[in-house]
């Protein structure tokens, strides 16, 4: 497996309890936020057992989540839901996000 891959398992973890917070103002937007950080994973993983231009779409695909788990954390701060998140975490979303577009391309 990826080296990433334990990495975005590790940051959805931290991500997680903001998610239950953000449900408790916006079912609708927690449930984005889970269905696009489940993505990031999932589209990661299956990018590893593909080749080519699936490989590269998977990975597009996964960066694609990894920028809209961000855009529902700006989201939810903007509305008040949560707290400003800490940018330990935004930080980790970019070494996601930096990765995937390095294997993407």
């Amino acid at each position: 497996m990826l080296r990433i891959y334990p990495f975005i398992i590790e940051t959805l973890r931290d991500v997680a309890p903001i998610v239950r917070e953000i449900a408790r103002h916006d079912v609708d937007l927690a449930r984005q936020t889970r269905r696009a950080a489940s993505s990031i994973a999932l589209n990661t993983a299956e990018a590893y057992g593909c080749s080519g231009g699936n490989e590269r779409m998977r990975f597009r695909s996964a960066l694609g989540s990894a920028h809209e788990v961000r855009a529902c954390l700006d989201v939810a701060e903007a509305l008040g839901y949560v707290e400003p998140v800490e940018e330990k975490l935004r930080d980790a979303f970019d070494r996601i996000a930096a990765t995937l577009y390095r294997l993407a391309t």
